[in-house]
């Protein structure tokens, strides 16, 4: 495991879910998603596969500007990334 990516994905994960700018409901994925992956019973590629179906809900959602679907898209891709490795 990349620590280092695990600790940017979490960080990005917690300013999304504190960003105002961004509907409550994808505030409340990205809480959810972060949830997820702080569980540490889990195997790490499932916790990324967990919160990237969280946030893969939330990045269709047409009442997200389009900075919190980038914003989206970038957690997302760096889950992907994480679970590789």
């Amino acid at each position: 495991m990349d620590k280092r990516l695990f600790d940017e994905v979490v960080y990005l994960l917690d300013e999304m879910s504190q960003d105002t700018s961004v509907p409550k409901n994808v505030r409340k994925n990205a809480q959810d998603a972060k949830m997820k992956m702080d569980q540490q019973k889990m195997s790490l590629d499932i916790r990324c596969a967990s919160a990237i179906a969280i946030l893969d809900e939330s990045s269709n959602d047409p009442n997200v500007p389009s900075h919190g679907r980038a914003e989206l898209y970038t957690v997302i891709s760096k889950l992907e990334s994480l679970a590789k490795s």
